[in-house]
């Protein structure tokens, strides 16, 4: 199935890697049973999410992509949710409980969806998404630092980041003409705002 590029999408091709970013999910200290998984495209990510101690709920705006999960993935009936992640009522969507947030993120939303996860705080404890490398890099940049800025200084406020890895371009398919990273962010108990 070819990528789409009206939705930003790059499909991750190495299981190794997909695996590395799944067991990256601390659960936070077990405050939360339930994931969403924000455009899991062909289930990369997705197969390595499955089956661990969580409830897994995936988020596709791509209805050829929610074809595709149905039929390959039958263990996430009733499982996928198909539509804008943007416009989606999270908190009703996952009955007013907690929830972590994991997906290879497409790069042309990637500040909406941190900025979702702002609003929603009080709901989503951790959060482990690959970005455009430069995005990380801010949401987790220092005080002082050259790429320290808004993003850095609002995500902050309320949660601890942690740059993990990055990942070269030639681990999706087609190839984005950026360099990605995974980073992790973990609600700060004395939020500072």
């Amino acid at each position: 199935m070819k990528a789409k590029k009206s939705y930003g999408q790059h499909f991750l091709n190495n299981e190794q890697l997909a695996a590395r970013i799944a067991d990256s999910l601390s659960l936070a200290g077990q405050a939360y049973d339930r994931v969403i998984e924000v455009g899991p495209g062909q289930g990369m990510l997705t197969q390595f999410l499955l089956g661990k101690s969580y409830e897994l709920l995936v988020v596709e705006a791509d209805r050829d992509m929610v074809l595709y999960l149905n039929k390959h993935f039958p263990e996430l009936k009733d499982k996928i949710v198909s539509g804008d992640f943007l416009k989606m009522p999270l908190p009703e969507l996952m009955h007013e409980q907690p929830f972590g947030l994991i997906g290879n993120f497409p790069y042309n939303i990637s500040s909406q969806i941190i900025f979702k996860m702002l609003k929603h705080r009080q709901y989503i404890p951790e959060m482990v998404g690959m970005f455009q490398k430069e995005v990380a890099e801010r949401v987790v940049a220092g005080p002082g630092s050259k790429t320290y800025g808004v993003i850095s200084v609002l995500l902050q406020a309320f949660y601890e980041g942690e740059y993990l890895f990055t990942v070269d371009n030639s681990n999706f398919t087609p190839p984005p003409k950026v360099q990605s990273a995974v980073i992790r962010l973990i609600r700060k108990e004395q939020q500072e705002l």
